[in-house]
């Protein structure tokens, strides 16, 4: 009985303990973990943060200013280091984060075949969607502020045994 209370506790002192974070780039916080919740402040890239809580792809922060929810990809777990801008960029493309290098992803699964055959059209959410665009000419400038150069791809090649 003593271990269960023992563990019980550990386990709320290491949840209520906030891990530390730096704002990646400029984003607005959010009042609720969802894009179109009010915006409740911004932070700026550099930022130091500590995380408080984590609930599917966003994260809650405090700042010195305000608080409030940004999107995960918005922070970098730890300290951003000053002459380490590669790593941290290709960190952030691996999933990699802190000391373990431990590797999480954010993304949608559960979905069934038979959920996708029943999805219908829903003009309001792709309106949300697309509100998130950029133009071409605004990818191209994030792509050359992060030192990024163009590459032609070739297709893959069709699988063995399908018809293209």
């Amino acid at each position: 009985m003593k271990h269960w209370i023992l563990l019980a506790l550990l386990a709320v002192s290491t949840s209520a303990a906030a891990e530390s974070g730096t704002a990646l780039k400029s984003d607005s916080l959010r009042a609720e973990p969802f894009g179109d919740a009010k915006a409740v402040g911004s932070i700026a890239r550099g930022d130091k943060l500590d995380i408080v809580e984590k609930k599917g792809a966003w994260l809650k922060v405090k700042g010195t200013k305000t608080s409030g929810w940004v999107r995960l990809l918005s922070v970098k777990r730890g300290a951003l280091g000053k002459s380490d801008n590669a790593a941290g960029v290709l960190d952030l493309a691996s999933g990699r984060s802190g000391t373990g290098q431990v590797v999480s992803t954010t993304g949608v699964r559960g979905l069934s075949e038979e959920d996708l055959k029943a999805a219908k059209f829903n003009e309001d959410e792709m309106k949300k969607l697309e509100a998130n665009g950029v133009s071409a000419d605004e990818a191209r400038k994030f792509a050359a502020s992060g030192h990024l150069d163009a590459r032609k791809l070739d297709y893959l090649p069709a699988p063995q045994g399908e018809a293209e």
